[in-house]
Formats: C-alpha cells, structure tokens, sequence
C-alpha cells in the first residue's frame, strides 16, 4: 500500500473501508500484528523517542488518525485520501467480530469501563463475541499477569486503552508472548462506547476540531495540544528546506 512521511513517520494512505479490510486480513491469516493511530503527537513523540518511533514503523497499519496529518500530506505534497479515526475504526471492528465470529477482548481504561464498553457492543452489534475485559494497567511489573490472561483467552482481535504512548509501547511489548492477530491501541475510545465522556459532535469532527471539543472537556490536556504548534512549525520547515528538516 502506498505511504507517506510526514516528518519521517509513516504514515499508511488508506481509506476506513481499505483499513478494515486489511484487518480482517490479519485476523484471518493469523500470526502477530499491530495498527497504530498515527496523529500529529504521535508524530512530535517520535521525533525524541526512538522507541516510540521504532514501534511506528514496525507497525503492520498505520492509519492516519488526525486532521493535521492531512494538512501536513497536502503541505509535502504526498496528500493522504481521508481520516480514519481509531474511535470509529474500533467500533467497526467490532461489527466486523459480529459478523465473523472475531474473539474481541478489550483491555484498559479506568475500571469497571471495559465491562461497559462490553455491555454497549453487546447490544449494538448481536453476536459479538468479546472474551475478556480487564483494566490492569501498563505498568511492566503487571503484565506477565496480563498477558497470562489474554493469551487464556485466545483472542483474535485485541483493544488496548491505555493512551498513547503506553498502550503502543506495551502491545509491542508484548505481542511476541500473546500472538494476538489484530492488537490496536484505542485511546479514550472504551470511555465513548461506555458513555463515560462524549465524543465531539459529528460537524467537529468533520471539520478537524475533535481536538479543541476535548480540550474543553479536559483542561489538563492543554500540554499535549502544544505538540500541534510546534507540528505545524516543522510541517513548514520542511516543505520550505526541502525535507532537510524531516526527521
């Protein structure tokens, strides 16, 4: 599939349907995969953390979860065809688990979530087999426990909603021991389905504002958004140095 760096993270060019698609590939061949929901602070993030960037690239999809991610493809000149987010791509999985027999299990998020989230997919999408749910935490020390439970559980298809970088980090971590086919991490997604916190209005959304709707609901995540200033910045070094500026 075609990709595009943006400051030197790839970033895959798919659309929701392709992304999909590409899932249930990975969840019908098996073996050990990953989809990371590449957004502009993922990116900031990866430009001092090698780990962190290394987990990117080795990711089997990287979809392209962010609208600035679309400004900047169109700034290189490399533009990328649609946003997919992973707060719409998790739910469409789970319909897919509906209609395929997929084993989902959901991990993280503050507890008692996952066991909602469960409730709501449940009634949203009959037939969907979610085998497990459990908070825990991504804290090294806790996973061996964790990851005793996943592999119990034989899941095909794996959530992880610790935020970012963590759940990222971890799934990479760990997916060697669990050989999970489909590992994605989800964010607040689990809080959305659940009901916890509301997601932005569609018209938000659609016009690239789901950032600031969250901000207002969470002051303290004015720290991460300074990471949007200072992509934008970079973008447009890096067009204007000729991409000398792009790692």
């Amino acid at each position: 599939m075609r990709s595009v760096r943006i400051l030197g993270v790839r970033v895959d060019d798919v659309t929701m349907g392709e992304a999909l698609r590409h899932a249930q590939e990975m969840a019908t061949r098996g073996g050990a995969h990953q989809i990371v929901t590449v957004n502009p602070e993922f990116v900031m993030r990866a430009q001092s953390d090698a780990t962190f960037r290394q987990v990117l690239d080795e990711a089997e999809l990287s979809i392209p979860d962010g609208q600035g991610l679309l400004w900047a493809a169109r700034v290189v000149g490399s533009p990328l065809r649609e946003r997919v987010a992973g707060s719409d791509m998790a739910p469409a999985l789970a319909a897919l688990s509906a209609q395929h027999g997929y084993r989902l299990y959901l991990l993280g998020a503050a507890p008692g979530v996952a066991e909602q989230a469960a409730d709501v997919l449940r009634e949203r999408y009959p037939g969907v087999q979610i085998v497990g749910t459990y908070a825990g935490s991504p804290s090294p020390a806790e996973e061996d426990e964790i990851v005793a439970r996943i592999v119990a559980a034989r899941p095909d298809l794996l959530f992880v909603a610790y935020g970012a970088p963590a759940q990222d980090l971890w799934i990479h971590r760990n997916q060697p021991k669990m050989q999970v086919p489909v590992a994605m991490g989800i964010g607040g997604t689990l809080d959305f389905v659940a009901g916890v916190r509301k997601r932005a209005p569609v018209w938000m959304r659609r016009v690239g504002l789901e950032w600031l709707y969250r901000l207002l609901q969470e002051p303290s995540r004015w720290r991460r958004m300074l990471a949007l200033p200072r992509f934008a910045v970079r973008v447009a070094e890096c067009k204007f140095t000729g991409g000398r500026n792009a790692s």
